[in-house]
């Protein structure tokens, strides 16, 4: 164990070396991997002729709005993911943490071959998602099993390789949170008291949600300030609850910046600009919490990327930045958020 140290996978680094951070972030993606795999999901029958042709110009706009087509929620292009990739290093980014989990088709060795083409660091997850997407043998498997497929990632290696997982996530739940979401989340935080590593959660879309998963982390041993709150901006619009969650010692990622619909796929949820997020991290830094709050994309559909018309992974660090600097944040506070919360999450701790 490399105590102090993040776990790329390329090896193990200094915090110092991370530079500008997205947190959570899908280089590759594919979802509902185990159905696709078994045949019992049709991906291909919408109700939309538009759904039928390639994205292209006329029909990118209505894909990117209702998700309706089967190439979406797929990123499957290596040679995409470099260039995309690369847009983020010439902007001045250093790590992309890769929060795809096996449930969400991980590729180690891909991974290790866009860190490498780029010079990117790269940070790989771990763990299971959502219910709904859970392998077909997860009723038989206990927690501790899971527990421990996440810590042999973490310190051997994944899906066959010596390639290593730098973070337990994203662990997915939904709300109310299912009997199965609940063991992994014990999972999660038995594999964080054994391997040291930050867990990064997607929760139900819920304002109840994070706080009832960081209750299940908590009474199962985990410790909520090596903890990372998701998808906060679809999830919570109130400044009570967002202070009530902060409270809790926990890390609040910002995650969807450049997802600016007011349509949204998952439920009747009014989705914030990229200015509304950036008064709601405002309030928060103004209350003390600028140490615990994280910054990213979540680009994981094909229209999030710029090949495919969308923002692209270095939209925060091009639009954003400048954005939270005429709001009047300081170089300082926006370092603190890209540069040095990450840093001092992502590093693997001795075990307890």
């Amino acid at each position: 164990m490399s105590s102090g140290k993040v776990r790329t996978v390329l090896g193990d680094i200094d915090p110092s070396d991370l530079g500008r951070t997205m947190m959570h972030e899908h280089l590759l993606i594919g979802f509902a991997r185990w159905q696709i795999e078994a045949g019992s999901i049709d991906t291909t029958t919408f109700d939309d002729a538009r759904s039928a042709e390639a994205i292209n110009l006329k029909n990118r706009y209505w894909i990117s709005y209702y998700g309706r087509h089967p190439d979406e929620y797929s990123l499957d292009e290596e040679n995409v993911a470099i260039e995309e990739a690369e847009l983020f290093k010439t902007a001045g980014g250093g790590t992309i943490v890769d929060v795809t989990n096996p449930d969400l088709t991980r590729d180690p060795e891909a991974l290790k071959r866009i860190s490498l083409a780029t010079g990117l660091h790269v940070v790989m997850g771990c763990g299971t998602y959502v219910g709904s997407m859970h392998p077909p043998d997860i009723d038989k498997r206990s927690s501790e099993d899971l527990a421990s497929e996440m810590v042999s990632d973490i310190l051997q290696g994944a899906d066959g390789t010596a390639i290593q997982s730098g973070i337990i996530g994203e662990i997915g739940t939904e709300f109310p949170i299912t009997k199965n979401e609940a063991k992994s989340l014990i999972a999660a935080a038995l594999a964080q008291q054994q391997s040291g590593a930050a867990i990064s959660i997607h929760p139900g879309r819920s304002a109840e949600a994070p706080l009832t998963a960081l209750k299940h982390l908590i009474t199962a041993g985990a410790d909520p300030e090596r903890v990372i709150m998701g998808h906060l901006d679809r999830t919570i619009f109130e400044e009570d609850d967002f202070t009530e969650l902060a409270e809790t010692g926990c890390y609040l990622e910002f995650d969807l910046f450049g997802q600016e619909s007011s349509y949204y796929a998952h439920g009747p949820i009014d989705m914030p600009n990229d200015a509304t997020r950036i008064n709601h991290i405002i309030r928060l830094i103004s209350k003390g919490f600028g140490e615990k709050i994280l910054l990213s994309q979540d680009i994981c559909q094909k229209t999030n990327t710029t090949t495919y018309g969308g923002h692209g992974y270095a939209h925060i660090l091009e639009n954003v930045v400048p954005m939270m600097q005429r709001k009047g944040l300081s170089d300082e506070e926006v370092d603190r958020m890209l540069i040095h919360n990450p840093a001092r999450i992502l590093p693997l701790f001795d075990p307890i």
